[in-house]
């Protein structure tokens, strides 16, 4: 039967997947605006088609810090502590991105604009790319000690494996981020986003296979959990085949709902290959955090659990609402609020 741990343990892994699920795409249109936009409205057409969901889409990320806090205070002083720097770079970005968002519209001077597209773009590649960058460290194994310190140096967080996974990551923000775009977007938008992402499709398909080989030679997940993720890596490329099918065939969508799979088969798969693990030490094996070890007591998580269970359906309420009363393509012809 499955223990409390186990249960928080998924419980903040499904709050980062959805995160990447819904802030992947977030991010991947701040990139694209940068990109595939021509002119100031075509811009704001893409910041708008975000609009009303990306501050809400940076709950789960806060949700899942604090899970983690509640949950494992030994996983999140050990984890935050360690990646300070990291999650520092990752909160400017976010800020950074936030104010961009909702000061570029007010913003007169062409200059600013730009300045203000700069952030934008900056703001949307660096949380992505370090949150690759670090959870590929997670899995790879850090230095931890018996007092569940982290001492990690530069090339332990910073490695060529590492800024693979935070380079494929990236990528696959922007692709999941255009094919957002079709969904939100009309006209010769939607046509470009949907050019770009199919332009993406083999790069992309590099970098997995790439980053999956090293993972392959680089960690133990598979030795750990070898059929789990060997199944999991399966369905991946069934569904990133799908994904294209379903693009070159202009049935948006479907190619959305694959390219989420995706983000949702990927990150899934990193809180599975670290299970029962919370953080693997690179120093001994007996000094990693597990679920058991990095948890709080019985007592502080069972009442969590009530207060979660009881809360969760209108936060999900909320969220799936949101999305609904915002289903509208974005017409840049009419009014724009950011």
């Amino acid at each position: 039967m499955l223990s409390l741990n186990e249960f928080w343990f998924i419980l903040v892994a499904v709050l980062f997947v959805g995160f990447f699920f819904l802030e992947g795409f977030d991010f991947g249109v701040g990139i694209a605006s940068k990109f595939v936009a021509k002119d100031d409205l075509e811009k704001r057409a893409f910041i708008n088609s975000i609009g009303p969901y990306w501050d809400a889409n940076e709950v789960w990320l806060i949700t899942a810090i604090g899970a983690m806090f509640a949950a494992f205070p030994n996983w999140y002083a050990s984890m935050l502590s360690g990646f300070y720097l990291c999650f520092a770079f990752i909160l400017f970005g976010l800020i950074g991105r936030g104010v961009a968002f909702e000061f570029r519209g007010k913003a007169e001077h062409p200059t600013w604009r730009k300045t203000w597209d700069w952030v934008i773009l900056f703001g949307s590649i660096i949380p992505p790319l370090v949150f690759g960058i670090m959870f590929t460290a997670l899995i790879q194994g850090v230095p931890i000690d018996e007092n569940m310190h982290m001492l990690a140096g530069v090339s332990d967080v910073i490695n060529v494996y590492t800024v693979l996974g935070g380079v494929t990551l990236t990528m696959l923000c922007v692709w999941h981020g255009l094919i957002f775009g079709t969904l939100r977007l009309m006209d010769t938008l939607r046509e470009r986003c949907r050019s770009a992402a199919k332009k993406l499709l083999p790069i992309n398909a590099i970098l997995l296979v790439a980053f999956l080989g090293m993972t392959f030679f680089k960690t133990d997940m598979f030795s750990v959990h070898g059929n789990i993720l060997e199944y999991l890596f399966m369905v991946g490329i069934l569904v990133y085949i799908a994904s294209g099918y379903f693009i070159t065939r202009k049935r948006d969508g479907w190619a959305f709902l694959m390219s989420g799979l995706i983000m949702i088969l990927l990150i899934a798969s990193v809180f599975i290959g670290l299970f029962p693990r919370v953080m693997i030490s690179s120093i001994s094996e007996a000094y990693s955090l597990t679920v058991q070890s990095a948890s709080s007591g019985d007592y502080s998580l069972k009442v969590m659990t009530y207060i979660s269970l009881a809360l969760l359906p209108f936060v999900l309420g909320y969220q799936i609402w949101s999305y609904y009363v915002f289903r509208k393509r974005v017409d840049h012809k009419e009014h724009m609020e950011y």
